[in-house]
């Protein structure tokens, strides 16, 4: 497999198992949970430091900036130096970045921490998910997957209703404070029961200047988008472009772009930039809706979306089990599809409308299509990849999933017809955030069309099979999980 690890591979439902996945789902569920936990104090935060539109957006952005564009770097890190050691020097770096935003007197300052706490969401996240995916028993990492899916998108999903209750609790400092207490467990859980990898065949330098220029274009993109300057954006947009051709030279690029051979690899990358902007916007301007338009409390707001995070853990799981027996390309073109239809009926929350009649329909909707999309494009994108690239392909998948959630709320102006230079009046808000969904849900359609055109149904199922074993259609399914017996080891096909 090219991979070195310390000890036999875990199998899901065991205790061992058990200890790995808790360590993948805390560390990653923060870097999740402060993806969309500031959303719902936005209001109280701009009141307290007084930041506006464009100010607010760039709490948001920092975050996704960084973490966008050192997650490469970060999984490379951890094919490196092993991914065990990278998640718990992640979980350092993340911990004392949240210690400083909950203490920022000013936006600025928030800012920049905000900025240092994307570089140790970059190391974190495509550690955990690669932990996984060589700590498992090849059989078993469909299910891992799914349940790691499952429960880090709860935390994103939670987010709003925590960050509710915490502003009016409390304060929104408490916000960002609440990941000490949950990266000492995490750590603790890491350096105790989860085994190190590496990948042995890694081999030449660290990609620093692929890294600054990816950062350097995105940053530049966002600047341009939120602020209006488009000579600026535009040279982002270039520097990304000279990104991509330096990266093609390189002797040893971080972003290895052979991995988008794969067919089924480049696919679902494009699934997931196209539901993850998607998704960002929404975020980014639903809890803003509810209380600077519609009058919620922080806390009713945060309620407001608790039903997507009771329909992901129940169902998300299961979604990954599903994708294992009938092959993900009808989950995930479904799955965007009925995301698209929640966000339409978004149009209708407004003024004067009652949560059941109004919100709750479009959370409903909204949630079965991320349980049915999640854990099946999470699953086809460690798939379609060679194993012993685990850490890279993780942290291409992250880094497509924050750029597309940067680009998307840094565009919201420009979508929704906003000026972001000031506090936008409720009335105007509300028209905006019409006209986003509108446009959000296009992008999903986009996401669920290319999906059924492009991803095929046995990616999952494509396994190297060992001498003497029955092919995988003779194989009897189990019944508790849908997986094929005995075991296989996933791998990207050569002509995928």
């Amino acid at each position: 497999m090219g991979l070195a690890a310390v000890g036999e591979p875990v199998r899901f439902g065991t205790g061992p198992g058990r200890w790995v996945l808790l360590a993948a789902v805390l560390g990653s569920g923060m870097v999740f949970l402060d993806g969309t936990v500031v959303n719902v104090a936005l209001p109280r935060l701009g009141d307290d430091l007084g930041a506006d539109f464009a100010g607010l957006q760039w709490v948001v952005n920092g975050y996704l900036l960084t973490l966008a564009a050192f997650v490469l770097l970060g999984g490379s890190l951890g094919d490196r130096l092993g991914r065990r050691r990278i998640f718990v020097l992640g979980l350092a770096w993340f911990t004392a970045a949240s210690l400083l935003c909950g203490l920022a007197p000013t936006i600025p300052v928030l800012v920049a921490a905000r900025l240092a706490q994307g570089v140790g969401g970059a190391l974190l996240t495509p550690a955990s998910l690669a932990m996984l995916q060589t700590s498992f028993h090849p059989d078993d990492r469909a299910r891992a997957i799914g349940a790691w899916s499952a429960l880090a998108g709860v935390t994103t999903a939670v987010g709003p209703f925590l960050g509710g209750w915490l502003v009016e609790a409390a304060t929104w400092r408490w916000v960002f404070l609440l990941n000490l207490p949950l990266a000492v467990v995490a750590g603790l859980v890491a350096l105790r029961h989860v085994p190190e990898s590496v990948d042995p065949t890694v081999e030449g330098r660290l990609d620093v200047a692929g890294a600054t220029l990816g950062a350097a274009g995105l940053a530049a993109l966002s600047f341009g988008l939120i602020e209006g300057a488009w000579a600026i954006g535009f040279a982002g947009l270039t520097a990304l472009v000279v990104f991509v051709g330096y990266e093609r030279r390189a002797r040893h690029p971080m972003l290895p772009l052979g991995i988008f051979a794969s067919r089924q690899f480049s696919a679902a990358n494009a699934v997931t930039f196209a539901v993850y902007a998607a998704l960002g916007v929404v975020l980014f301007l639903f809890s803003l809706v509810l209380q600077r338009a519609l009058g919620y409390r922080p806390l009713e707001a945060g309620l407001a979306t608790l039903p997507i995070t009771l329909v992901m853990l129940a169902f998300s799981s299961r979604a990954g089990a599903l994708a294992q027996r009938i092959g993900p390309r009808l989950p995930m073109t479904v799955g965007p599809l009925l995301l698209g239809a929640g966000l339409v009926l978004m149009v209708r929350v407004g003024p004067g409308t009652g949560y059941v009649a109004s919100v709750l329909p479009a959370v409903l909707v909204m949630a079965a299509g991320l349980t049915l999309t999640v854990a099946p494009l999470t699953a086809t994108v460690l798939a379609a990849a060679d194993v012993r690239h685990a850490g890279v392909a993780s942290g291409v998948n992250n880094a497509v999933a924050r750029a597309g959630g940067l680009l998307a709320v840094a565009a919201v102006p420009l979508v929704a017809g906003i000026d972001p230079s000031r506090m936008v009046p409720p009335a105007e808000l509300v028209e905006g955030f019409h006209r986003a969904m509108v446009v959000a849900a296009g992008l999903t359609a986009g996401a669920g069309a290319l999906a059924w055109t492009t991803i095929r149904a046995d990616v999952l199922a494509e396994a190297e099979v060992p001498a003497g074993e029955a092919p995988l259609d003779q194989r009897r399914p189990c019944l508790h999980c849908g997986a094929s017996a005995p075991p296989q080891r996933v791998h990207a096909h050569p002509g995928a």
